[in-house]
């Protein structure tokens, strides 16, 4: 259990020394299954967080160099305490950085309006005519699962980091401050737009 290793695992994932060093023990030195265990452990943290209401926070704002696109977003916490901290400003600041960079749609999938989703279904089922029914149930599943992935903010790679989701992000933030984080709505500004 090497000193680099550990505090390598602390930076990608966030989490404290006793967590870290306890993964390393369960799942040996392969960094990448001590990451899986860990976001594992940290998405049940978020879990058991999600109920508890977060209506402390701040309002970010990102202005791409230019100025010609912009973002403002509102991101939750559970107390004015933890939405003074460096650490909450900063994801903040990365997730309306994020929303300028990769222009969601909608927060969450539940965000999505049915209609909306009907209608990608229609065109995906067009797209895929003349196929067998069980594959073309399976070929919409993966095409909706994609749009998801595009249109929701929660469920967009991070732009700074593609091997995480957004929501993997914040999951993060909630396992180092130890308070459920919500990013409540956002709004997207191009010039001219």
């Amino acid at each position: 259990m090497s000193n680099d290793l550990i505090k390598e695992l602390r930076e990608i994932t966030g989490a404290g020394m006793l967590e870290i060093k306890q993964a390393i023990t369960e799942m040996g030195n392969d960094k990448d299954k001590v990451i899986e265990f860990l976001r594992k452990k940290g998405a049940l943290k978020v879990g058991k967080k999600a109920d508890r209401v977060a209506n402390e926070g701040l309002v970010e704002t990102y202005i791409h160099p230019g100025g010609r696109v912009g973002a403002l977003v509102e991101v939750n916490c559970e107390t004015d305490f933890v939405a003074r901290t460096d650490d909450f400003k900063n994801l903040a600041k990365e997730i309306a950085l994020h929303i300028a960079a990769a222009n969601p749609l909608y927060v969450n999938i539940a965000d999505v309006p049915a209609e909306v989703v009907e209608k990608e279904k229609e065109i995906y089922k067009e797209q895929v005519k003349g196929k067998p029914e069980d594959v073309v149930a399976k070929i919409l599943e993966g095409k909706i699962a994609k749009y998801y992935e595009e249109a929701c903010l929660m469920e967009q790679p991070f732009v700074k980091n593609s091997d995480m989701k957004v929501k993997d992000l914040i999951a993060q933030a909630v396992g180092k401050m130890g308070e459920n984080v919500v990013v409540k709505r956002f709004a997207r500004f191009v010039l001219g737009n």
